[in-house]
């Protein structure tokens, strides 16, 4: 049987079959089943395609913008950075990936406009794989739709999750560790639902039969199924509702119900709002570098993620800097006390001031 008519039947049956404690073991076996066909096609239409969208990331990090056609990408591009993609009525106007710049309190923030997606991209369908792929490298996705056309984030959600890339989701608190002999020992702490059987149907289905497995928290056969495969991307998402100028009251409560961003990419109503939410989304914080007996430099902070440290610092500044780390001074939030001498794996807080010291 050919591979994708293979992976439709057990869609179907999944589809079909009522979720109870009785059927748990065997819907979990086909979710795994079905999670290691999904690899194989993939690899196997990769080696065979030979195209792709070529992407040099840019900036302090890089955000996509992904949606059906014709919901305002492009438009909504050209506001919030300095890039010229081309905008028409009609569909399918992007038809390679765009880059744009996006300065905002410091940061410079790449975003790229990519080829708009279809249901079935996660299978194939209008160069949908080469598009999602270039998703996975992003650090933010931001689905784009409008307001006549809000059915269309469900779909992209589920496309998104076909390829395994997993939004506003965090990895499950699940530890495997095969071993040669021994079988499959099962530890859970605290209450987990998923019976002892399933589990181990799921990890067999996966050629794993010697294994010490510790699951922390109730998950689902997904999330197990996620642990195993191990290629999963957890990355942060917002959804953002264009076009909100062609809509009444009652439509606009709905969506800020449902915690989506409206915006008019047209008129630019509500741009300042997402910008402050892509920047709180990417986890930034700024640090302030102090030369040497001199003021720090307010006006150009360094932009590190969330629980960075001075060796990320450090790394950023010049590439031989660690190397040549003999110790910092930190003042700050970090900081026990103003001026605290620490090293490398010292974490930096929003706003702290730094002197670095090398030999």
């Amino acid at each position: 049987m050919d591979l994708q008519e293979e992976i439709r039947k057990i869609e179907e049956e999944i589809r079909d079959t009522p979720y109870n404690k009785a059927t748990q073991h065997h819907i979990g076996k086909l979710k795994a089943k079905l999670a290691r066909l999904r690899e194989q096609l993939e690899k196997r239409e990769t080696r065979g395609s030979g195209k792709g969208y070529a992407v040099r990331k840019e900036g302090d990090a890089t955000v996509v913008l992904l949606g059906y056609p014709s919901v305002g990408k492009s438009t909504l591009l050209n506001r919030l950075t300095n890039a010229k993609s081309e905008t028409a009525d009609y569909p399918f106007t992007t038809i390679d990936v765009i880059p744009g710049i996006m300065d905002y309190k410091g940061a410079r923030i790449q975003l790229l406009d990519v080829p708009g997606i279809i249901e079935g991209a996660s299978k194939g369908k209008g160069r949908g794989r080469e598009v999602l792929s270039v998703v996975r490298n992003a650090d933010l996705i931001i689905i784009v739709t409008d307001i006549f056309n809000t059915y269309q984030v469900d779909i992209v959600e589920k496309e998104l999750y076909n390829v395994g890339i997993r939004l506003n989701e965090t990895p499950p608190a699940v530890a495997i560790r095969r071993k040669e002999t021994g079988g499959i020992l099962i530890t859970k702490m605290g209450e987990v639902r998923l019976s002892d059987r399933t589990i181990k149907t799921i990890l067999m289905e996966n050629r794993i039969h010697n294994a010490d497995i510790v699951i922390r928290e109730d998950i689902t056969e997904d999330q197990l199924i996620d642990a195993i495969m191990g290629n999963r991307k957890y990355l942060p998402g917002l959804v953002v509702v264009n076009k909100v100028d062609l809509m009444d009251e009652g439509h606009l409560k709905d969506i800020l119900a449902k915690k989506w961003i409206p915006v008019s990419a047209v008129s630019g109503y509500n741009l300042d709002f997402l910008k402050e939410r892509i920047y709180e989304n990417l986890g930034f914080i700024r640090v302030y570098l102090k030369p040497k007996n001199e003021k720090p430099d307010f006006d150009e902070p360094l932009i590190v993620r969330r629980g960075a440290t001075i060796r990320d610092v450090c790394s950023k500044i010049h590439r031989d800097m660690v190397r040549n780390f003999r110790y910092a001074k930190v003042w700050g939030n970090s900081a026990r006390f103003g001026g605290q001498r620490v090293g490398l794996d010292h974490r930096v807080s929003d706003e702290d001031i730094v002197t670095i010291y090398t030999k």
